[in-house]
């Protein structure tokens, strides 16, 4: 059985920076970080929310 692999917040941030701020595509950046590009774009979905419990981290749950 394998781990889920955790990646930290700012590599997170950087691929955000990637797609939102320098405009490239999900899959381009999430190829070019080693990523998932379905992955990439809930990181990007869930900074855009702006509810400031993206990228929370294990065990820190949100107030609902």
């Amino acid at each position: 059985m394998s781990t889920r692999k955790k990646y930290p917040k700012e590599f997170k941030l950087d691929g955000f920076s990637l797609v939102l701020e320098q405009g490239h595509t999900n899959t381009g950046a999430a190829k070019s970080l080693g990523v998932n590009a379905g992955m990439l774009g809930r990181w990007v979905k869930e900074q855009q929310a702006g509810n400031g419990h993206a990228f929370r981290g294990n065990g820190k749950l949100t107030p609902e």
